[in-house]
C-alpha cells in the first residue's frame, strides 16, 4: 500500500506538509506498514493538500485535506477499509488509465509524471521509463536523426515565441565552434505562471534527460539551468536531482558507455523579467546586468562566453523524452495543422478551478475556461482573459471560441507567451488592468532602449491619470500612438510586447476607456476616484451595522433611521457595502 501527497508549492501552501505530519503520526503509532510518497504538483491546485491511496488495485483520491480529516482516513486503513466521506474525490482502477477519468480533456505529455512520481527519488522516474531516451539516441541514433525526429515532431519553443525547436538546435550544431552550450531558460517571469516552476519541481529528470539528449544532438558537453532565485523548493529537487543522475552516470564521462559527455549546472538568477529574454539572460549568466542585445549575432552563433548556444524553455524540454520514446509522429499527430503537440496552461483569477491543465493546441478557449476551468468562480459572466502574461492581451468574451494555437492567438492581438491565462469577470475594470500590467513592465524595462524606457512612463502616466479621474481629451487616441510607436521600435521582446494590454483593451474595451474619460465613471466600479458610495434612504433600515464597521467613521444616522455617508471623508473601501445585509441591499455604488 502506498500513499502520496502533494508536495509542490500549492500543496505546502495549503498546508501538505501539516497533513503529511499527521499522517505519520498515524502510522508510527499503529505500526502501520504503509509507504509514503510525496509528489509534485498534479495540476489540481484548488483540491491541494491532495492524498492519493493505492490499495488493493484501485487509486482513492482525497482532496482539500486537513490534518485531523487526514489522520481519521488513514486510521481507518488499520481497520481494513477507506473511507467515502466528503473528502473522497475518485475511486479508480489503477490498471486503467486514470489520467483520462481525473483529467478529462486534457493531454498530458510535459506533465506525464507530476504527481504521479517521487521528484527527489529518482527510481521513481526510471521505473516510470527515465532516462531511455537518452540511452536511445546515444546508442541507437546518430545526433542528425535526432535532430531529425525531433523536426517530425513539429515541436515549438513553449517560452513563448513559438520557434521551431529543431531549427534552433541545428542552427546551433551547425555553427562551427568546439565549445557550444545548452540552456534551459526557468525564468519564469509572468505574474499568474506556474508551469516551469510546478514541472521543476514535480519532474526534474525529466527536464534534465531533454537537456542532456538536446546536448548530443547539437554537440554540446555542458548545460545549465538558468532558475530563478525565487523558487527555493525547485532549485533543491533540481540540485538533488542532478546529483543522482551524476551517481548514476547519467550525467558525466561516456554516459550509458558511448563517447558522448555531459554535465549541468544550476545559476539562480535575480528575478528581472527581462532576464526571460534569451540574451539578456546569457548577460545575466555571465555576471552582467540583465539587458538585452542587438540581434544577429543569435545566441546560436554567438551565445554563452561567446560559443554557440541553445536555449530552450523548461516546458519544451520536458517534452523531449516523451518525442524520442513515442516518436516524433506520434506527437505532432497531436494538436492542430500548424501547432503541434500539447500546451500547458496555469489558470489564475476569476475561475472556479485555478491550476494547471494542459490540452492539446488547437482547443477553443471556451472548453479551456469552462470545461476544464468549471467556469467563472461565483458563475457571474465570463468579461475577458489575460493570456501571455504581463505581455500579452486581453481576449473578450465574442472571441471565446477562438483555438488556441500560436497563430489564433496573434491575430486576436494576444501572445501565447509561456501560459498564463488569468481569467476576469465583469467586476473587472479593463483600464486599471491594463495599468497594472503597464506598471510591471515600465518597472521591469532594463532602460536600455529609449522607446520602452520612456514610452511605457508616458503610457503609464496617462493610464494612471485616466484611473485617478483625471482623463483629458485626446488621452486615448495618444496612448494608441506611443504603444504603437514602443512595439515597433523598441530594441526586444519586452519593449515590443508591452504595449500588448493596452492596444488589446483599447480594442475590445474602448468604451470602458471613454466612460472613464467623459462620463467620469468606472463601469466596472473599480477604479476608486470615479466611485460614489450612497445609502439609499428607501431601502436602509437604520441598523447602524455600516456604521460601526466604517474605518474612517464616515457614516453617521439614528438607528431605524436612513444612514448618510460622508463624500468629503469616504475612501471609498467597500466595507460599508459587504456589511450591508443582502436582503436590503441598502448601500449603493455608482
Amino acid at each position: 500500500m502506498i500513499i502520496r501527497i502533494g508536495l509542490g508549492s500549492c500543496g505546502i501552501a495549503a498546508g501538505g506538509l501539516e497533513v503529511w505530519d499527521a499522517i505519520q503520526k498515524v502510522l508510527d503509532e499503529q505500526a502501520m506498514d504503509i509507504q509514503m510518497k510525496k509528489t509534485g504538483c498534479a495540476g489540481m491546485c484548488h483540491y491541494e493538500p491532495l492524498m492519493d491511496v493505492l490499495h488493493d488495485g484501485r487509486q482513492y483520491s482525497y482532496v482539500n485535506l486537513n490534518p485531523a480529516a487526514a489522520a481519521e482516513i488513514v486510521s481507518s486503513l488499520g481497520e481494513g477499509h477507506l473511507p467515502e466521506n466528503k473528502y473522497l474525490l475518485s475511486i479508480k482502477d489503477i490498471d486503467k488509465d486514470i489520467d483520462s477519468d481525473l483529467f478529462s480533456g486534457q493531454v498530458r505529455i510535459a506533465l506525464r509524471n507530476c504527481g504521479r512520481i517521487d521528484p527527489e527519488a529518482i527510481e521513481d522516474y526510471i521505473d516510470s521509463g527515465g532516462y531511455q531516451s537518452l540511452r536511445r539516441v546515444l546508442l541507437d541514433m546518430t545526433a542528425a536523426e535526432c535532430l531529425e525526429e525531433i523536426k517530425t515532431s513539429g515541436l515549438r519553443g513553449r517560452g513563448g515565441a513559438g520557434f521551431p525547436t529543431w531549427f534552433k538546435w541545428k542552427a546551433t550544431r551547425d555553427a562551427i565552434d568546439d565549445i557550444k552550450y545548452v540552456v534551459c531558460n526557468a525564468d519564469e517571469g509572468d505574474p499568474g505562471a506556474f508551469m516551469d516552476r510546478s514541472l521543476l519541481e514535480g519532474d526534474p529528470h525529466s527536464i534534465i534527460e531533454g537537456l542532456a539528449i538536446a546536448g548530443y544532438a547539437i554537440g554540446a558537453g555542458q548545460g545549465i539551468i538558468y532558475v530563478r532565485a525565487e523558487y527555493p523548493l525547485a532549485v533543491k529537487r533540481l540540485e538533488l536531482a542532478i546529483e543522482q543522475a551524476r551517481q548514476k552516470s547519467y550525467l558525466g564521462n561516456n554516459i550509458f558507455g558511448s563517447d558522448f559527455s555531459f554535465d549541468l549546472q544550476i545559476k539562480k538568477g535575480a528575478g528581472a523579467f527581462v532576464c526571460g529574454e534569451e540574451t539578456a539572460l546569457l548577460a545575466s549568466l555571465q555576471g552582467e546586468r540583465g539587458m538585452p542585445h542587438l540581434k544577429p549575432p543569435f545566441p546560436s552563433e554567438h551565445g554563452y562566453w561567446g560559443h554557440p548556444t541553445s536555449i530552450n524553455n523548461v516546458e519544451t524540454l520536458a517534452n523531449i523524452p516523451w518525442i524520442i520514446q513515442n516518436g516524433g509522429q506520434a506527437f505532432a499527430a497531436v494538436g492542430s495543422d500548424q501547432s503541434k503537440g500539447t500546451k500547458v496552461f496555469a489558470l489564475a483569477g476569476k475561475i472556479k478551478y485555478g491550476g494547471l491543465v494542459e490540452v492539446p493546441m488547437g482547443m477553443p478557449l471556451r472548453d479551456i475556461i469552462y470545461d476544464l476551468g468549471g467556469g467563472i468562480r461565483g458563475d457571474g459572466a465570463f468579461k475577458a482573459v489575460q493570456l501571455g502574461g504581463p505581455s500579452g492581451g486581453c481576449i473578450p468574451a465574442s472571441l471565446l471560441d477562438t483555438p488556441v494555437d500560436y497563430e489564433s492567438i496573434t491575430s486576436t492581438g494576444a501572445i501565447m507567451g509561456s501560459g498564463g491565462m488569468v481569467v476576469m469577470d465583469e467586476s473587472s475594470c479593463m483600464v486599471d488592468l491594463a495599468r497594472f500590467f503597464l506598471d510591471f513592465t515600465q518597472k521591469e524595462s532594463c532602460g536600455k532602449c529609449v522607446q520602452c524606457r520612456l514610452g511605457t512612463k508616458r503610457m503609464l502616466e496617462i493610464l494612471e491619470r485616466i484611473c485617478a479621474g483625471q482623463g483629458r481629451k485626446g488621452d486615448i487616441e495618444r496612448l494608441e500612438s506611443i504603444a504603437l510607436h514602443v512595439k515597433e521600435s523598441s530594441l526586444c521582446g519586452l519593449g515590443q510586447s508591452a504595449p500588448n494590454p493596452v492596444l488589446t483593451t483599447l480594442k475590445y474595451f474602448r468604451d470602458e476607456y471613454e466612460a472613464h474619460i467623459y462620463e467620469q465613471t468606472c463601469p466596472a466600479h473599480q477604479c476608486k476616484a470615479l466611485i460614489h458610495y450612497t445609502i439609499d434612504p428607501e431601502k436602509c433600515k437604520g441598523c447602524g451595522l455600516c456604521a460601526r464597521a466604517c474605518p474612517v467613521e464616515c457614516i453617521s444616522g439614528e438607528r431605524k433611521k436612513p444612514f448618510v455617508i460622508d463624500q468629503s471623508r469616504c475612501t471609498r473601501c467597500g466595507t460599508c457595502v459587504d456589511i450591508c445585509p443582502d436582503k436590503w441591499n441598502a448601500v449603493q455604488v455608482d
